[in-house]
């Protein structure tokens, strides 16, 4: 729902300030984010002047955004709590095609269980397949990539940006239309990462690689009804609408919550302080940004951002420093507000692509473009891999993901 009612500039602030908090507090002050109650207090002191604005000049809007708040937060809830009963046991041999399968496998179930289901699902099988070896570095960079980003651009449930899209009224199937980006990405950096882990294998010692070939153990996955669970979700978002399609995810997680043994649980280490961080934080980022969006709706034609490979990489810039969800908004919104074919919710298709594309993509390039990238360098330490620095990090983001990023854009949005 967009309101006739168009705030001035300077209400834009709250909303820049939020990003900005949840960019820079974690790195320069993470004992004093750690707690989700400063984030919740964050989120109030920034959010409360925008509710005050919204209930006096545009309430309808306001109920609009809760009803959208509510049904991310019961989505990223239900694929969090249904994919933590999930538990993949196993070690085989970390050869170079079995690692690479590894991360193609986590790619499609990013779609299809959202980048944080599939990264929570799959890291620690990978890091225990790879225990041997002492050359890891590059596969969880590399799984960061695929599997807690690029991996979740086919259907809305695979990344954040993309279901609020659907919740603003793009068709649940309309993201299939971003199949040929994630082949031609996906391979691309699939390519890759085969050919560095080759060679990376080739620097193991003998000893590792022996040890590597014998300490196996077959994969095996328990809690396997949760499968059936998370396939119920995805009929639900297809299908129905609110409030049933709420309702549906609610009732199929505390499904799983019942059904699923408490030591696969605690084998996984679930908590819900992941989904906690997610709830506090995105009730600022849902308040803040609607002046924001609606100030682009009304004056985006002014920025000069018009082009589909301008929304690409200006989506993706800012989806690399801040979080990829409100990113997206806030090009849609910017798109909206172009006045130009109105093919799926006021833009045209190749500018939605673009911009989906960006947001998704572009989370990659650094620890903080998206909520998985710094849960799983956190596992991938407690497991002993010594992670790269945050800007060491972005060394390889830069020197992998930028030239293939160029390709698709030569391919797809020139």
């Amino acid at each position: 729902m967009h309101s006739s009612f168009v705030p001035s500039l300077p209400w834009i602030l709250p909303f820049v300030l939020m990003l900005l908090s949840i960019a820079v507090l974690p790195l320069a002050l993470p004992h004093f984010w750690e707690p989700h109650s400063r984030k919740v207090v964050v989120s109030a002191i920034l959010g409360l002047p925008v509710l005050v604005l919204y209930l006096m000049n545009a309430p309808g809007t306001l109920l609009a955004t809760t009803e959208e708040y509510i049904s991310f937060l019961v989505l990223l809830g239900g694929l969090f709590v249904i994919s933590g009963g999930i538990f993949i046991d196993g070690d085989v041999e970390a050869r170079p095609l079995v690692n690479t399968t590894f991360l193609g496998v986590g790619a499609v179930l990013a779609s299809f269980i959202g980048t944080t289901g599939a990264s929570m699902l799959l890291i620690r099988p990978l890091l225990r397949t790879n225990q041997e070896r002492k050359h890891v570095v590059h596969t969880v960079v590399f799984f960061i990539f695929l599997v807690s980003n690029i991996g979740g651009c086919l259907t809305p449930l695979g990344d954040p940006p993309l279901f609020l899209g659907y919740l603003q009224g793009v068709p649940f199937t309309w993201t299939l239309r971003l199949l040929p980006h994630w082949l031609l990405t996906t391979g691309l950096v699939l390519a890759v990462y085969y050919i560095w882990d080759v060679l990376a294998q080739r620097h193991e010692s003998w000893q590792d690689r022996l040890a590597d070939r014998t300490a196996v153990r077959p994969i095996r996955m328990a809690g396997k009804v949760n499968v059936l669970l998370l396939l119920g979700v995805l009929a639900a978002v297809a299908l129905l609408g609110a409030p049933w399609r709420e309702l549906a995810i609610v009732a199929l997680s505390v499904a799983s919550w019942l059904l699923t043994d408490k030591g696969l649980r605690h084998a996984n280490r679930f908590t819900f302080g992941p989904i906690l961080e997610v709830a506090a934080l995105f009730a600022g980022i849902f308040l803040t940004m609607i002046p924001a969006l609606d100030y682009l709706r009304a004056h985006g034609a002014e920025l000069g951002v018009r082009a589909p490979w301008q929304f690409f990489w200006a989506a993706g810039a800012l989806s690399s420093f801040l979080d990829n969800a409100p990113t997206y908004l806030t090009f849609l919104a910017l798109g909206q507000g172009l006045n130009l074919a109105p093919d799926v919710v006021g833009v045209p298709n190749a500018i939605l692509a673009a911009i989906s594309a960006g947001a998704v993509f572009m989370g990659a390039n650094t620890y903080i473009g998206n909520g998985p990238n710094f849960m799983v360098r956190a596992i991938a330490e407690e497991n002993g891999v010594k992670m790269p620095s945050f800007f060491h990090y972005m060394g390889y983001s830069v020197s992998i993901l930028i030239p293939i990023f160029l390709v698709v854009t030569l391919v797809f949005f020139r």
